[in-house]
């Protein structure tokens, strides 16, 4: 397995998209560290980054003049923007997880840039089903009842497929990290929090499934290691998908009662069946596409699906090829995670 010296780092620059996200802007952070130079895009001011040295360029994904330029000059893009969530507009995701795809794409082959790591999602493979210990030789969803996996599987294959095409011979890799979490998280942890101190969670189906999870660190890493693993002789990653999780898949609902005890907020003990959920969800969806109400339903069948059925996958092809190994456990992601709460709170 190759490795870079932080003096061959400092010689080249890196493009972060999403650069105001959980993911983007620890990755920024990390790279920093390791000496890239860095090059942010995303659409809101950072100071912080600005201060770090950062080169910001604000502007939409789905300004593809925008999203090309943004790859002049850059030796390696991570393209971790996207238009996220079970709810929005379908048009807003095909302009940023499509369109805006594509210009990224099309910048790095018009620039040259030697390298583009895609982060991806686990949910372009949902077909509806418990997913246990599956590997990359799952297909891609069909009917996916969600705009953000059905969107993700049409950027997914076109990053894969620009795998090593001219004139740069651009070098393509997709990472698709289950659930991002820990300190810093505003989207998973604080709506699990919030929704439960406010008595709106319920379990769903059986209350058993296990589902895999992803420390934001350990991310970062496998974003970091896929880099590298660009170079390699043996086992190239070039033009695949690959699997990141803790490698640790945790009974969802007991997981989800176990930081709810620690942080003092009573556990979920009402349920739903996974039948009532889906018909709520189906229920909710027309109404709020009917009255074009604001916001996201409280259930969708997407979400249904999700929180009652298994969902952990097989990475030993992300440990072989892009030797990827999580450095930060469950249980320490989960003491780092509370610590951070606990700061936060009043």
């Amino acid at each position: 397995m190759l490795q870079h010296t932080k003096a061959e780092r400092q010689t080249r620059k890196a493009l972060v998209t999403g650069a105001s996200g959980f993911l983007g802007g620890k990755l920024i952070s990390k790279l920093l560290e390791q000496g890239f130079t860095v090059r942010g895009l995303c659409r809101t001011r950072q100071p912080r980054l600005e201060q770090e040295g950062v080169e910001m360029i604000y502007a939409d994904l789905g300004d593809a003049k925008a999203a090309r330029n943004a790859c002049n000059g850059v030796d390696v893009a991570f393209h971790t923007a996207a238009k996220v969530g079970i709810w929005g507009k379908h048009q807003e995701f095909l302009d940023t997880n499509i369109s805006g795809t594509q210009a990224i794409i099309n910048g790095c082959r018009d620039y040259q840039v030697k390298k583009l790591i895609y982060t991806s999602t686990p949910s372009v493979v949902f077909n509806g089903n418990s997913i246990s210990g599956g590997n990359e030789s799952l297909p891609y969803g069909e009917r996916i009842p969600c705009h953000y996996p059905t969107t993700k599987v049409i950027a997914e294959k076109a990053v894969l497929s620009a795998h090593d095409l001219p004139p740069g011979h651009l070098k393509t890799v997709a990472l698709r990290p289950h659930l991002i979490w820990g300190p810093g998280d505003a989207n998973l942890i604080p709506r699990v929090v919030d929704r439960a101190s406010r008595g709106r969670l319920r379990i769903v189906g059986n209350g058993t499934n296990l589902v895999d999870l992803t420390y934001i660190d350990n991310v970062v890493d496998a974003h970091l290691q896929a880099e590298i693993a660009l170079d390699n002789d043996t086992n190239n990653p070039g033009g695949k998908a690959y699997f990141i999780s803790n490698d640790e898949p945790v009974a969802l609902w007991p997981w989800i009662n176990e930081l709810l005890k620690r942080i003092e907020i009573p556990p979920i003990e009402k349920r739903i069946s996974l039948k009532g959920a889906y018909r709520m969800g189906s229920l909710m969806e027309t109404v709020w596409r009917w009255l074009n109400l604001r916001g996201e339903p409280p259930m969708t069948r997407f979400v249904a699906s999700e929180l009652a059925k298994d969902h952990w996958f097989d990475i030993t092809a992300a440990k072989r090829d892009l030797n990827y190994h999580p450095r930060v456990s469950m249980k320490e992601g989960l003491e780092l995670t509370l610590k951070d709460i606990r700061a936060k709170s009043p």
